[in-house]
């Protein structure tokens, strides 16, 4: 069996359908390592030529620099050929001073705040649709409110300043108006699902890291609640941040940070298994989050053509149903997560 990437979804209750393979563009930002200009452009014209139907992007990713390489690719295409989510809670200006290394390799010179009021919601907003130079976006997530940005004391303080600031009801008036269709929130860890939905009715998050091959934290509870309330599940690092698509090698990354080894050894057990079955480790691992209900899309970020074609390939590439049961066999994923 495989997965048909093609195959369009609803997200949540609302009538914003997406492609199962979407294509994430932090890496377009430069993450970690420079991508010229030339080979973002080309990268986005596979995906989109290829037929995936779901972009994703955000201030955040190279400092204003993602937005504006997948605008530059896509605004020339049929607004009808895609959708487009972007997301909001920084807020970027000119600096003051000299900018501290970050994750980015090619960074814009651009300073960030954080901002989850009605203003910040705006500014991001239309900041956002400038830089893309496209007069709409299909979705706004509210990104990065969470510990690892936050710390635990400035969650709850953020998460006020959204809610009686004003953040989320500009985010439900751009919906209620017909600017956006879906309002959403990206994640990176296990804990903030709850909190938002106690607080807020959200169509769709954005998970990074915690379902995948190698981590299904997020059964605990958290994708039972999304089916419940009616939220969808877009899987954000289906390849973990890198492990998962090169495999466990020498360089391989987990997390965004280079990969420890007790990873190392989870993931060539994995691939081990895979192999028994003829099956690559990234179709494995870009196949097996649609086994939950929750799931409507993946979107791996590719960073040159030729990555957009093997994620098709694996997408495409059947997976028996005994290699699921291998793995859950040897407690390689958890025997609860539902597999394709």
């Amino acid at each position: 069996m495989a997965v048909d990437a093609f195959k369009t979804r609803q997200v949540g209750r609302t009538a914003l359908p997406v492609s199962q393979l979407g294509f994430g563009t932090a890496t377009l930002g430069d993450i970690r390592a420079r991508v010229s200009e030339a080979q973002a452009t080309a990268t986005i014209e596979a995906g989109w030529s290829a037929g995936i139907g779901f972009f994703d992007t955000a201030p955040w990713y190279g400092r204003t620099k993602s937005e504006h390489r997948l605008g530059a690719a896509l605004r020339e295409k049929p607004r009808d050929s895609y959708k487009l989510s972007t997301k909001i809670g920084r807020v970027f200006s000119r600096p003051v001073g000299a900018l501290a290394p970050d994750q980015w390799a090619g960074p814009l010179p651009f300073e960030l705040r954080f901002d989850y009021t009605r203003a910040g919601v705006i500014r991001s907003y239309e900041d956002s649709l400038q830089r893309l130079g496209i007069p709409s976006v299909d979705a706004l997530l509210i990104h990065d409110l969470d510990p690892m940005h936050h710390g635990d004391d400035g969650v709850p303080r953020f998460l006020e300043e959204l809610d009686s600031g004003g953040g989320y009801a500009a985010l439900a008036d751009l919906k209620a108006r017909g600017e956006i269709a879906a309002i959403g929130a990206g994640i990176n860890q296990t804990g903030m699902i709850p909190r938002f939905l106690e607080r807020f009715p959200l169509d769709l998050f954005i998970i990074a890291m915690p379902y995948t091959l190698l981590n299904q934290a997020a059964l605990d509870g958290e994708l039972q609640l999304c089916v419940e309330r009616g939220a969808s599940v877009v899987i954000g690092a289906p390849f973990a941040s890198g492990i998962l698509a090169i495999g466990p090698r020498e360089g391989a990354t987990y997390g965004y940070q280079p990969a420890e080894d007790e990873v190392m050894i989870r993931a060539r057990r994995i691939a081990d298994v895979c192999a028994r079955y003829d099956v690559p480790l990234g179709a494995a691992a870009l196949q097996f989050p649609f086994g939950h209900p929750s799931v409507v899309s993946i979107i791996p970020g590719p960073n040159a053509p030729e990555q957009v074609r093997t994620n098709l390939a694996w997408m495409r590439h059947p997976i028996p149903s005994a290699l699921w049961a291998e793995l859950k066999r040897d407690g390689l994923i958890r025997a609860e997560a539902p597999t394709p």
